[in-house]
């Protein structure tokens, strides 16, 4: 269940050495719930009970409990990337769900989206969230240097193309939290993180979307330093916003039905052409 989180207000954290999991369970909590001492102790838990389940199955015979030990944390690297498991289980804390978006309980978020409250995306080690707040929804990548509102019409076409990309998309459901205390100062309790009015969120990503644009061109060493897909410009999602309506949405379903109607008549070409060179053949 979503619920007006702190008068509408946004929060927002930005790219922090590798902390995108961290980034991404904070956004969705809207709130700096989540230090990544926070993530790394889950990481550990984790890792624990899996070398105790190792250990449990060593004793019967079937491999070596120090082949395990000798690995490194299945949970966490060493670059500070965290797992699924790890996200699950923090936002468990909140009596949160993670759930894939592929799997058969996930049908009606495929359908419609927008009945949804919050999705987390991952590919390359890298994590965001996707999250609606007071009835609107933003990208809170942490490679974003602001929210970037997403209209309920490109909210489908974003997710279809990161899906597209390769990326693992699960939906986060329970009731979140309803409110995070903020400081007067605006600024959150840790260092990348920051409160923002729709508003401001807007007005930043116009500033910084030409020298962005810059330096993730300039940029391709670590994941977490560009973002892996193609974003698009304040002016183009406004467009969107603008395109929203029953008549663009008729026009699409005409396009793809006319590339059907055009795809079905090549393959009966296809078909009678083979047909035409077997009897050739007899």
């Amino acid at each position: 269940m979503e619920r007006t989180s702190n008068g509408g207000m946004l929060y927002h954290e930005v790219q922090e050495a590798n902390l995108c999991a961290v980034h991404c369970v904070n956004t969705a909590l809207q709130g700096p719930f989540f230090s990544e001492f926070d993530l790394a102790a889950v990481a550990a838990d984790l890792d624990g009970k899996e070398r105790q389940v190792m250990l449990e199955g060593a004793a019967t015979g079937n491999f070596s409990a120090g082949d395990f030990f000798s690995e490194e944390s299945h949970n966490v690297s060493l670059r500070g990337d965290f797992s699924i498991q790890v996200l699950q289980k923090a936002l468990e804390v909140w009596d949160l769900q993670v759930i894939p978006l592929n799997c058969p309980d996930a049908e009606p978020a495929q359908i419609d989206p927008e009945l949804e409250n919050a999705f987390i995306c991952h590919l390359h080690d890298h994590w965001f969230c996707i999250r609606k707040v007071s009835g609107e929804w933003y990208n809170f990548d942490s490679l974003l240097a602001a929210p970037q509102h997403l209209s309920k019409f490109y909210l489908s076409a974003f997710l279809d193309s990161l899906k597209g990309s390769g990326w693992s998309i699960f939906i986060v459901k329970g009731n979140f939290p309803q409110e995070c205390p903020m400081s007067s100062s605006s600024e959150a309790s840790n260092a990348f993180g920051q409160w923002l009015s729709p508003e401001d969120a807007e007005r930043i990503l116009k500033e910084t979307s030409s020298t962005q644009s810059s330096s993730v061109n300039n940029s391709s060493d670590n994941v977490d330093q560009q973002i892996p897909y193609q974003a698009l410009s304040s002016e183009e999602v406004q467009t969107f916003s603008e395109m929203e309506d029953d008549d663009l949405k008729a026009a699409i379903a005409a396009s793809l039905l006319d590339a059907s109607a055009a795809g079905a008549s090549l393959g009966a070409v296809g078909t009678t052409s083979q047909r035409e060179e077997t009897e050739k053949q007899k």
